[in-house]
C-alpha cells in the first residue's frame, strides 16, 4: 500500500515486506500516525497529524534514484527524498520516473505507506499518520483515569487498561518557531526512559521543546535521547523522573497470531488516555513513510495490522496483548478521506491500522538508550523502487552514480549482480524494492539469511551475512 503526505505524491508500495539493502539516497515514504500538532503551534492547526509514512514519490525534490539495500532500509531501502548516496534504509534504491498524481486515499498493492505530515493528517494515497487534533470535534471518550470501588477481572480490558494507563504518557513537542504537535508513548524503563515514534518528537529534535503528562496530570519536561527516522522509533528521557515509574511488559511480537485481541493507548485528536479495542487482521504489512519533504526519508515497517481505532494522536503508543503486554507501537492508519492537513476533512480510522512489532522497536530502542544512534542491518545493493510484484531489482546504478552493488559487501560477497531480481528473503516472497527493505529491517547486523534472486530467467539461491550502518545519514 502507499500513502503520500498532503501535496506530495507517494508510488504505491509492494504487497510484501521491504527487505532493506544499502542505505537509499532517498526513498518513498509512508504516513506516521498518532503525533497531532498541539493546540496554538505556529504554522499548523491543532491537533493535525504531524507526519505521514508513505513511499516518496519519485521525481520530488531530493529524491534519489536508488535506495540502498541493508541499511536505512536495508531491503532495497528508499532513502527519503533528499538523502545522499548511501543513505536511504537498508538497501540503495532506484526512484521510478515520475507518474501523475494518483487519487487519494487508494490503498496500492498490500504494502502500507503512510505520509508523516508535519501539523495534520495528509489525505494522500493510502495510509495516515495518527496525531491528534484538540479542535477537531469526535464523539470518542477519554478512558477514566481511575476506576472507583469497582472491581474488574484479572485479563478483561478494563483491567488491563487500568494497569496500563498509568504507564503511558500523552508527548508535546515544539520546535524553535513555535511549530509542533501531540502524540503519545509509555514507560521503557525505571529510569525514565519513554518510547515513542520519531514522527512524534521530529518538531523538537533541534533544540526545541519536549514535555511528557501522565494520566493524573503530572507534567515533565523531556530530552531526546536518540531517534531513528529509518525505524520511525524514538525513545526520551523525562527529566526528574519520578521513582515510581513502572515500565510496561514487552511481549514477543513474533508470537502475535492474526486474531489476538488488541488495547490500543493514545491521545486521538487530542483526547488524552483513550483506550481503544480490537484484533490483529494481518502480519508482516510492509509500511513506507516520509513526510514528503527534500530533507526527509522514509521509514519502513513489517508492520502488525490491527482494526483497533487509531486516530491523529495515536502515534507511538503502545498496541497491547490481552495480557497487557505490549506488541508493538502504533504508528499509521489507511484512511479513505482526501482533505488536506488540518482541513475540516481531516481523516481518522477505518479500522486499518498498523504497529511496529515490539521485537524491533525494543532492540532499536536499547540501541538508542546506549549510543544515542541507531544500527540498521544491510545487504549493500541498490534496489529499484517501481511497482512491482515480480521482486526487488538491483538497479544498474546506486544512490548519486555510486556502484549498484556495493564492493565488498554482502551483496557482492554473494554474488549478486546489477539486473537480479531478489523475489525471497528466507522464506518471506519479495515483490518490490520497500518490500526488501522493511523484511531486511526486521533483522540485525551480522544475521544469515537466504536469498533467492532470478537472473536471466533463471531462479538461484545465496546465503549471505548482513552487514550494518550506523546511523540516519
Amino acid at each position: 500500500m502507499s500513502t503520500e503526505n498532503e501535496g506530495t505524491e507517494v508510488p504505491p508500495a509492494p504487497s510484501a515486506p521491504p527487505v532493506p539493502v544499502d542505505a537509499p539516497a532517498s526513498a518513498p515514504g509512508a504516513v506516521p500516525q498518532g503525533h497531532a500538532p498541539s493546540a496554538g503551534a505556529a504554522g499548523r492547526p491543532e491537533g493535525a497529524p504531524t507526519a505521514q509514512l508513505p513511499p516518496v514519490p519519485p521525481g520530488q525534490p531530493g529524491a534519489s534514484p536508488a535506495a540502498e539495500a541493508g541499511w536505512p532500509p536495508p531491503t532495497a531501502t528508499p532513502a527519503y527524498p533528499g538523502g545522499g548516496a548511501g543513505g536511504a534504509w537498508g538497501a540503495s534504491y532506484q526512484d521510478p520516473a515520475p507518474k501523475p498524481k494518483r487519487g487519494r486515499g487508494g490503498l496500492v498493492a498490500a504494502v502500507v505507506v503512510a505520509a508523516l505530515v508535519a501539523g495534520g493528517v495528509g489525505g494522500g494515497i493510502g495510509y495516515q499518520l495518527a496525531k491528534g487534533d484538540d479542535s477537531t470535534s469526535s464523539t470518542t471518550v477519554s478512558a477514566a483515569t481511575s476506576g472507583g470501588d469497582v472491581k474488574h477481572a484479572s485479563g478483561s480490558i478494563a483491567n488491563v487498561a487500568a494497569t496500563a494507563l498509568p504507564s503511558t504518557v500523552t508527548i508535546q513537542a515544539e520546535s524553535t518557531s513555535g511549530q509542533g504537535g501531540t502524540g503519545t508513548g509509555f514507560v521503557f524503563d525505571t529510569q525514565g526512559h519513554i518510547v515513542t515514534n520519531n514522527h512524534v518528537v521530529a518538531d523538537a529534535v533541534d533544540g526545541g521543546k519536549l514535555t511528557a503528562t501522565f494520566p493524573d496530570g503530572k507534567k515533565y519536561d523531556a530530552e531526546i535521547i536518540g531517534h531513528a527516522q529509518g525505524y520511525d522509533v524514538a525513545v526520551i528521557k523525562l527529566k526528574n523522573a519520578p521513582s515510581d515509574l513502572k515500565p510496561l511488559p514487552l511481549g514477543d511480537s513474533d508470537k502475535v497470531t492474526v486474531g489476538d485481541s488488541t488495547i490500543a493507548i493514545g491521545a486521538p485528536f487530542g483526547l488524552s488516555n483513550t483506550v481503544t479495542t480490537g484484533i490483529i487482521s494481518a502480519k508482516n504489512r510492509p509500511v513506507a513513510s516520509s513526510d514528503g519533504s527534500a530533507s526527509s526519508r522514509a521509514s519502513y515497517m513489517n508492520a502488525l495490522q490491527t482494526d483497533a481505532s487509531i486516530n491523529p494522536g495515536n502515534s507511538g503508543g503502545p498496541l497491547l496483548d490481552a495480557s497487557g503486554a505490549v506488541i508493538g507501537i502504533n504508528s499509521a492508519i489507511q484512511s479513505t478521506n482526501g482533505g488536506g492537513l488540518g482541513g475540516s476533512g481531516q481523516s481518522g480510522s477505518i479500522g486499518l491500522g498498523f504497529a511496529i512489532p515490539i521485537n524491533q522497536a525494543k532492540f532499536v530502542a536499547q540501541q538508542l538508550i546506549k549510543t544515542g544512534k541507531p544500527v540498521y542491518a544491510k545487504i549493500g545493493a541498490s534496489v529499484s523502487l517501481e511497482e512491482s510484484t515480480n521482486g526487488a531489482k538491483i538497479t544498474d546504478q546506486g544512490a548519486g552514480g555510486s556502484a549498484a552493488v556495493e564492493s565488498g559487501g554482502p551483496a557482492d560477497e554473494a554474488g549478486l549482480k546489477p539486473g537480479d531480481v531478489i523475489t525471497k528473503l528466507d522464506k518471506r516472497v519479495i515483490d518490490s524494492g520497500p518490500t526488501l527493505i522493511g523484511e531486511i529491517w526486521t533483522h540485525k547486523p551480522g544475521d544469515k539469511v537466504t536469498v533467492t534472486y532470478e537472473r536471466d530467467g533463471k531462479s538461484h539461491t545465496v546465503d549471505l551475512t548482513l552487514g550494518s550502518r550506523v546511523g540516519d545519514s
